[in-house]
């Protein structure tokens, strides 16, 4: 959990609202070295199936070190983990995107 000393640098409010991973669309951005991809697995539309009928998902999170945009990075260099699909999985993965930056500050620094 993110201490109170902890300020995100990464705002909820960048990210799209949790109906946008439902059309099967990622979401992807950058902060200082670090990339991150914010996607629901697996990458389907199904804004037009019925809840009950879709197969399980997850929301994944993934980082990796910039230069590299997600599909020309070597997968080894990624770090992923995956959240429930809902309002709190999608904070919970901002806030392990936000860990992961400050948790590896040097790591991405050395991209800048």
């Amino acid at each position: 959990m993110i201490s109170e000393e902890f300020a995100m640098e990464i705002e909820l409010s960048s990210f799209f609202n949790l109906t946008h991973y439902e059309y099967g669309e990622a979401y992807f951005g950058s902060h200082k070295g670090m990339r991150y991809r914010l996607a629901r697995e697996p990458l389907e539309n199904v804004f037009f199936v019925k809840k009950e009928d879709r197969a399980p998902a997850t929301l994944m999170a993934t980082v990796w070190p910039e230069p590299y945009a997600y599909g020309k990075t070597d997968k080894s260099l990624m770090k992923s983990e995956n959240f429930e699909v809902s309002q709190e999985g999608l904070e919970k993965a901002v806030e392990w995107i936000n860990e992961q930056y400050e948790s590896r500050r040097d790591e991405w620094s050395d991209c800048i």
